[in-house]
């Protein structure tokens, strides 16, 4: 009996991404002649996500539960399948589901998935293959008098609480003393179980306390092949919203390239690479934050997806085009990252200095004015109630800037610092 061989053309991405969308992948010029196949829960699909749908070639839809429904959507197009990949935190479970029935493909296990997306099972990786990479950590299931004490003494101050398998900076918070961490930990408590409900969390909704360290953050993704070999992208230095006075930990400003020295960053590279092998990570796309300290760099986390935002950042500072990258990764081909600088970007996020109704949003009008000016995202308006990043809220403004010259974006960026100005009726 013989066999027709098909060819393997179809890039596959599993469940409703973020960005770069699909039209991006499309238009890249590393990725010409592939087909694009969306996989996703059977379900009503939202007005906003129809025009997303027409630009794949292919849109399955089936109950990603249940084994015999993937297995029939699939097999019609296995032979043609040469990639597959997914988009966001939020979509790496649809992601695991998929993996067992596409074993001819260059997937990341189920199991390191898991690891990268619990805070929890993280840490034990780091600590069990380097504890001097992860700072000191304990897990918390209530706030009791006996649990107090025993993260003061595991823990010590000052110490991180946040939340195990809720993605960026959401329940995150800071504590100093005692009894601001006991009434830290009674609000997280009180708020986790909701939170992790309404935003598909991983996992079983547990509580991470961990050591605070003082340093600088960055971040920087890194393809990692399917021998472990890392390709690293520039480094993106991260200052967060507690660095400027909120008691919050939400990447208030995100700027590269960075002022780090050679040696820095191999330092930053090698440590970068300890954690990845700790959780066994391949054939991904890792997003490692880390910290800069005294005694040398800690991981904070690493994601298995790329960093938001991080494509634009690196298409506009080096013309790297890293959403084709990432999924070039997985098919696998050989490729090359840009290393001439075309210029300086930033993004900053903008919360409210209160919490409350949204009474008024000034100088966004000037703001698009700006010489550096890339582009402007509005997640709230008026009217809508502004919530710090802690307790799950996100952003109400996120701008991008650009310029060739760093001297000109920093003072961009100071006008935008003075020219944005949002007000809560409890202010």
């Amino acid at each position: 009996m013989s066999h027709i061989t098909r060819e393997k053309n179809i890039i596959l991405l599993v469940a409703f991404g973020v960005p770069p969308g699909i039209k991006e992948l499309k238009e890249s010029k590393k990725l010409k002649g592939y087909r694009f196949a969306l996989l996703h829960q059977k379900k009503v699909v939202a007005k906003k996500q129809q025009d997303l749908l027409e630009e794949f070639d292919i849109v399955l839809r089936c109950n990603l539960e249940s084994h015999k429904a993937i297995t029939k959507e699939l097999k019609p197009y296995e032979d043609e399948l040469l990639a597959v990949t997914c988009r966001g935190e939020v979509n790496i479970p649809a992601f695991q589901k998929v993996i067992p029935h596409v074993p001819y493909l260059m997937t990341p296990t189920t199991e390191s998935l898991e690891w990268s997306t619990n805070k929890l099972k993280m840490r034990k990786r780091f600590s069990a293959y380097d504890g001097s990479i992860t700072p000191k950590f304990m897990v918390v299931k209530d706030a009791k008098k006996k649990t107090l004490k025993n993260i003061e003494e595991a823990v010590g101050f000052p110490l991180i609480i946040k939340p195990v398998g809720l993605a960026t900076s959401l329940l995150v918070s800071v504590a100093f003393y005692k009894e601001e961490m006991e009434t830290s930990l009674k609000r997280t408590l009180r708020k986790i179980q909701k939170l992790h409900k309404d935003l598909n969390g991983r996992g079983t909704p547990e509580i991470l306390v961990e050591q605070f360290i003082e340093g600088k953050m960055y971040s920087v993704d890194a393809h990692v092949g399917s021998r472990g070999g890392v390709i690293f992208n520039p480094f993106v230095y991260v200052k967060t919203g507690h660095s400027i006075g909120f008691e919050d930990f939400f990447a208030y400003q995100t700027i590269t390239p960075t002022k780090l020295n050679r040696n820095s960053i191999k330092e930053a590279k090698e440590v970068s690479i300890k954690a990845i092998k700790a959780l066994r990570l391949r054939n991904v796309t890792a997003h490692i934050e880390l910290l800069q300290t005294e005694s040398g760099w800690k991981v904070i986390e690493i994601g298995p997806r790329m960093g938001g935002f991080r494509h634009l950042m690196y298409k506009l500072s080096y013309d790297i085009d890293a959403a084709a990258n990432d999924v070039i990764t997985r098919i696998p081909k050989k490729f090359s990252i840009p290393k001439k600088e075309k210029g300086h970007t930033a993004v900053l996020k903008f919360y409210a200095k209160k919490e409350g109704l949204i009474k008024s949003i000034k100088g966004v009008k000037k703001v698009c004015e700006l010489k550096s000016f890339h582009s402007i995202r509005v997640g709230k308006k008026v009217g809508d109630r502004a919530v710090f990043a802690k307790h799950g809220g996100k952003e109400i403004l996120r701008v991008t800037l650009f310029d060739p010259d760093r001297s000109n974006l920093l003072a961009d960026i100071r006008r935008c610092e003075q020219t944005i100005f949002i007000a809560t009726d409890k202010d």
